[in-house]
């Protein structure tokens, strides 16, 4: 079955983050100059997900306070669909591995036949959701993205190799944070930026998550707060 390329799909995205208490860098690549979607310019990892993300079983989820949060907008599938996707694009597009040392009990999906490979299994438990976008009209491809800080300490491979990358993204590498604005990324990846600037040292999943939302009559720039729901305006 095709894929409707104009409707909106649900995508993760993965901020990996090292030596945030000393000197901080963000691990970022470029996308292809023929890319439909941002060409050329440098981003984090992350991808749509996938229908079938929505059964690739994990070993520990997101956070509770960051489960609750996905909840309130998404199904129990979507839910466990989108920090699965975000495991399965940091594999693909960095070749960095999230998650433990394990065997995948059935039959193994076709996009996770590399990573399974490995001896792991997929978890989310050091993911921490701190930003949704969702892509403005009008542009060639639109995501309702959720985005993931993540700390090198917890990937299970070697953070400097990327050799198991596809060729999605080119010249990977760890950006200091007080350099990154110097390269040519997506508005919203700066926005995404400033967030990550003010949190580089907090360990702790934000109180509050920015939702930075656009439709047809207006643009919104909102808060996620635990169970509420989300509102305008600045705190």
């Amino acid at each position: 079955m095709s894929i409707d390329k104009t409707a909106i799909r649900n995508a993760a995205t993965v901020i990996v983050i090292r030596d945030r208490m000393t000197n901080p860098s963000i691990l970022m690549g470029q996308r292809g100059a023929k890319a439909a979607f941002m060409p050329n310019k440098f981003v984090f990892p992350g991808g749509a997900v996938d229908p079938a993300d929505a059964h690739v079983p994990l070993a520990a989820g997101l956070p509770p306070q960051c489960a609750a949060r996905i909840q309130e907008d998404a199904d129990a599938a979507l839910a466990h669909a989108i920090p699965v996707a975000a495991v399965r694009e940091l594999w693909e597009e960095t070749g960095l591995i999230l998650g433990a040392q394990g065997t995948w009990d059935g039959e193994v999906p076709d996009d996770w036949k590399t990573y399974a490979a490995t001896g792991h299994v997929p978890h989310a438990s050091a993911l921490q959701f701190v930003f949704r976008a969702l892509t403005p009209p009008g542009r060639p491809r639109r995501f309702d993205a959720r985005f993931f800080l993540l700390d090198a300490d917890a990937v299970a491979s070697d953070p400097d190799n990327f050799d198991a990358a596809c060729d999605e993204l080119s010249h990977l590498q760890w950006v200091p944070l007080s350099d990154a604005r110097r390269f040519d990324m997506p508005f919203i990846t700066e926005v995404v930026l400033a967030e990550v600037e003010a949190r580089a040292r907090e360990l702790e999943p934000p109180e509050s998550v920015p939702y930075f939302k656009n439709n047809d009559e207006e643009s919104l720039f909102l808060r996620l707060r635990g169970h509420a729901t989300p509102y305008a305006g600045k705190d």
